[in-house]
């Protein structure tokens, strides 16, 4: 009697445990599987830098389900990225990163240059932010990143 009691414990724990797996769902957003592309922020070139004088490249990681990310036409920019001290943000071209028509999953780094970065008030130094998102020929924008907190010098 007590090992019929063991196998049917057992097997209800087994039951619970199949429902509980089978129940569970892939974030294909993360995975990069989904055709909606997702970024990641790898890191920026520098966290100071001097207004005028100073590049700052900001690097992220892409990953597309279907590998639309890009352009052909250079009048389309794909790529926004927001100055938190500024109400709007700055668009930029992203040629195609994978074949035109095809539909591969796609996965890279991306470098931005961004150039002549200034004071935007009198002080001797100001800090911000930049947030980035990529669109992809559908018309589906990524998730946001944000940069770390970056300190512009005269």
């Amino acid at each position: 009697m007590s090992h019929y009691f063991i196998n049917n414990r057992y097997s209800w724990l087994l039951l619970i445990l199949l429902i509980l797996i089978g129940s569970c769902k892939k974030d294909n957003t993360l995975s990069g599987n989904s055709n909606v592309p997702f970024i990641k922020l790898l890191d920026v070139s520098s966290t100071t830098i001097l207004q005028f004088k100073d590049s700052l490249v900001i690097r992220f990681e892409y990953t597309d389900g279907d590998g639309d990310i890009g352009e052909l036409n250079p009048d389309q920019n794909d790529l926004q990225i927001k100055d938190k001290r500024l109400n709007k943000a700055d668009f930029y071209f992203v040629k195609p990163l994978s074949p035109p028509g095809s539909e591969i999953k796609t996965k890279g780094i991306i470098a931005v240059q961004m150039k002549n970065t200034f004071l935007l008030g009198t002080a001797n130094s100001e800090t911000t932010t930049f947030e980035l998102k990529l669109k992809d020929r559908a018309g589906n924008w990524s998730n946001s990143i944000i940069t770390p907190i970056i300190t512009i010098t005269k």
